[in-house]
């Protein structure tokens, strides 16, 4: 279809009536580049592969397709979203609940690892329209015959190729095996390697594809690579270039779990607020981690690409690459991690000798030379300077009837701190995450520790770095 032909507004699109009010009502009014090319399309029911970075919109794409062919009378699995991680599983939820809040008694269910099992089979047996969820978990209900996905008319496959990265491929066709043959798929993959390319030959009848340009506008995203000789001097430049630039928060990518962990320590003993997220974390730890960065009370994040995906960060100033990504696609979706919604971004990239030729590769599929830089000098009397927020967390969350406004209330009271002094505040099923300016953390905590939240006391602590 040429561009010309896309439909520019969601009002032009022929959704059910309660979802354009909702689009309207939630200020959704132009499409998306992505959207425009493949809503047309999966609203026919045709299936479709849609080559899109992080932030392009596709959720908004596949939600708004299977929201519209879903029939909520009949209470049945109709639609299953897989996901790599849980934080994108959770996201991605999230926002189908946005979409779907003009659709009464719909029953959206994420069913994710890292995640009691028991309460999962109780929210299956009382049953869903949608699933969202990682494919282990899904396997594992299915394996137990806690799940039927006989019925479903939409199989979303998102972010793919990092579900392929994290050796899905056989839970993958387990879970293909459950479902109908004939059903609507979607596949959405910021990179299209030739394991995607397989899948979808399998997976896919007549797809249309839709490939959005992955290339960063230089006016958005500032990119800079810097030369370093041997691994021995990456620790070193990643210091200079963090201080040389005055970083306050950046998001670091290695290509192993072990450098990692290597490039958070050097950092902490540096001196920045530095944490490491990587698959082999337990998922308590993931959630405070990721709960520390996007909040401010931490000011570096070094991570894998595959802990990366579904962060939910909304303004990220820098990304690092420690080491170029072996796959050139992969270097422009962390790229593109920075510089989203108008917003600025700069992109720094480690490059050794042994590296030169991902530098080439990079080249062609960004169709520009690069050049080299010289890491520049550690500025004189530089010292990182602390995040101006700290975290409290407490051992009580959505479980226990735990919302946002009992916590404000709480720290807001007779003697408490401004709610001004109160940051982001982010609730889990068991725990909650409150930032607020480090300089009131004490008093805060002791607000927590001496009164109390829905009648009860509950346990508080500062965690951070």
């Amino acid at each position: 279809m040429p561009d010309s032909d896309h439909p520019r507004d969601f009002q032009s699109l022929p959704l059910q009536q309660p979802l354009l009010k909702n689009l309207e009502d939630l200020g959704y009014t132009r499409l998306t580049e992505i959207q425009a090319a493949a809503l047309p399309s999966i609203v026919e029911g045709r299936d479709v592969i849609g080559q899109a970075k992080t932030g392009s919109g596709k959720t908004v794409a596949f939600g708004l397709g299977l929201l519209h062919k879903l029939q909520v009378e009949q209470f049945r699995v109709q639609a299953l979203v897989l996901c790599p991680t849980r934080e994108l599983a959770d996201q991605v939820a999230r926002e189908l609940r946005k979409l779907a809040r003009a659709i009464h008694n719909i029953k959206i269910l994420t069913l994710c690892g890292g995640m009691p099992f028991g309460p999962q089979i109780g929210s299956l047996r009382h049953g869903a329209h949608i699933v969202v969820g990682t494919p282990g978990r899904i396997e594992d209900h299915l394996r137990k015959g806690n799940l039927d996905l006989g019925e479903v008319q939409t199989l979303v496959l998102d972010e793919a190729d990092r579900m392929l990265d994290m050796g899905f491929q056989a839970v993958l066709d387990r879970i293909l095996a459950a479902l109908p043959q004939r059903r609507q798929t979607l596949l959405f993959s910021a990179t299209y390697p030739r394991t995607i390319d397989a899948l979808a030959t399998r997976v896919l009848r007549d797809p249309l594809k839709v490939e959005v340009a992955a290339a960063h506008s230089q006016s958005t995203i500032e990119q800079n690579y810097y030369r370093v000789e041997n691994n021995e001097e990456r620790p070193a430049a990643l210091y200079q270039l963090l201080a040389g630039f005055d970083v306050s928060s950046a998001l670091v990518f290695c290509n192993t779990r072990r450098e990692t962990e290597e490039a958070a320590q050097t950092l902490k003993r540096a001196g920045f607020a530095a944490l490491a997220l990587h698959g082999d974390m337990e998922q308590k730890s993931r959630d405070r981690t990721l709960a520390l960065f996007a909040n401010g009370s931490a000011s570096i994040l070094v991570a894998t690409d595959v802990a990366a995906r579904g962060l939910d960060i909304e303004e990220l100033p820098v990304v690092v690459n420690y080491h170029l990504s072996r796959d050139p696609e992969v270097h422009v979706h962390r790229v593109g991690r920075t510089g989203r919604a108008g917003q600025k971004g700069m992109a720094l990239s480690l490059v050794g000798k042994k590296e030169i030729h991902k530098l080439e590769r990079l080249e062609e599929l960004m169709q520009q030379p690069i050049t080299l830089q010289e890491v520049p000098p550690l500025p004189g009397g530089f010292a990182p300077s602390r995040p101006v927020m700290a975290t409290l967390q407490i051992d009580g969350g959505k479980k226990q009837k735990v919302r946002a406004g009992d916590v404000v209330g709480a720290l807001t009271g007779e003697g408490g701190i401004d709610g001004a002094q109160i940051g982001k505040i982010q609730l889990f099923d068991f725990s909650t995450f409150v930032a607020v300016e480090r300089v009131v953390a004490k008093k805060a905590l002791g607000k927590l520790a001496n009164g109390k939240l829905k009648g009860r006391k509950f346990r508080a602590r500062i965690v951070g770095v």
